[in-house]
């Protein structure tokens, strides 16, 4: 098998992730390419987009939100993700076990009876309009009486693939979570994609992956015996010993080539879909870009590596680096930063960029 450094793996995520170079492909393409951004906050996605497209625009995704084109709903690893139209019907069901496994718990079927009843009892209150999570939880307490609202509802859109509806995640409109059944939202039919597809899919944006990066992506399981029946699939050894798949088509850049100040938003993808985080984040750095309270911040790339973590406030951007930077680095930092302070700010606000 071919020998891929650490350098070279680094450098062929962020070309797949456009992190090297932005793209001119429209927000929906790159949402589908990325199969999917964490989205469990409402605006992160927009700053995800901003980083990887050339003109990106607020209003191109709060578009496809109202016009029904992208949707937010649990998916991968029983989080909230944006996805397409046609992706949230053909991955829900994929991810359908791990997210029954985190929220359909022994407890909760003990307490709250059978799955399918709630979810049969779910479906009728829906049709009749969308529903906060607390008013859906309250309406199923009339029909399944002395079970916590909070618990029924968890149920319901762990059973059921329930999208947020807008304005919900629209830019400049806010919004509480409102719930509908994603089969009427859409007006077509679940229907599963076939393993072996998602997992190209993922590689095509997130390899070369070991199976258990696949793994830590999604949150399924047994995947090898997936991998190991799959055909076309190029193998290759990472630095330290772990079998590597990728697509033989896929770019995978010279290990020296200049990777540019990216930043990334609160629990994106790029920092969160490999079991070894290390080819974006250093080891050292792992405890302050991974906090304890399960919140994973916005990051900075340097070099192609995690090198701090950002907050908006207003129009300021202000960074919080791990380590010392260089003059060159802190001026590209600057550059970018004051760009995405621009992107941030409310209408009529002043924009700017710190360093903390």
């Amino acid at each position: 098998m071919t020998l891929f450094t650490d350098r070279a793996l680094n450098r062929a995520t962020l070309a797949r992730q456009h992190l090297l170079e932005r793209t001119d492909m429209t927000a929906l393409r790159m949402i589908e390419h990325l199969v999917g951004m964490q989205a469990q906050s409402p605006y992160p996605p927009y700053t995800g987009l901003w980083s990887r497209l050339r003109a990106f625009r607020h209003q191109e995704l709060a578009g496809l939100l109202t016009d029904r084109s992208a949707v937010r709903l649990l998916l991968h690893r029983g989080t909230v993700h944006l996805v397409s139209a046609s992706d949230c019907l053909t991955l829900r069901p994929v991810m359908q076990p791990v997210i029954e496994r985190m929220y359909v718990t022994a407890r909760a079927v003990r307490e709250a009876g059978d799955p399918a009843v709630i979810a049969e009892h779910t479906l009728e209150l829906l049709d009749k309009g969308p529903m906060t999570p607390r008013e859906l939880g309250e309406a199923l307490g009339e029909r399944v009486p002395d079970v916590s609202p909070r618990l029924l509802a968890d149920v319901a859109r762990a059973r059921l693939a329930l999208v947020q509806v807008p304005p919900r995640a629209v830019w400049g409109a806010g919004g509480v979570t409102r719930y509908a059944a994603a089969e009427a939202w859409l007006g077509e039919k679940l229907l599963a994609a076939g393993l072996p597809d998602v997992i190209r899919r993922y590689l095509a944006a997130f390899g070369p992956a070991t199976v258990a990066d696949v793994q830590a992506w999604c949150g399924l399981t047994r995947l090898r015996e997936v991998t190991d029946a799959m055909s076309g699939l190029v193998r290759l050894s990472g630095e330290h010993g772990a079998e590597l798949l990728d697509l033989p088509d896929a770019p995978r850049p010279d290990p020296g080539v200049p990777a540019p100040v990216r930043f990334l938003p609160d629990f994106d993808n790029a920092v969160l879909s490999h079991a070894d985080r290390g080819r974006i984040v250093a080891e050292q750095h792992r405890k302050s870009l991974f906090l304890r309270n399960g919140i994973v911040p916005g990051s900075f790339l340097v070099d192609g590596m995690v090198a701090g973590t950002w907050r908006a406030d207003g129009g300021v951007v202000t960074l919080s680096p791990f380590g010392r930077l260089t003059a060159p680095q802190i001026a590209e930092l600057e550059e970018e930063g004051t760009l995405l302070a621009g992107f941030l700010a409310p209408p009529g606000k002043s924009s700017g960029v710190r360093i903390a």
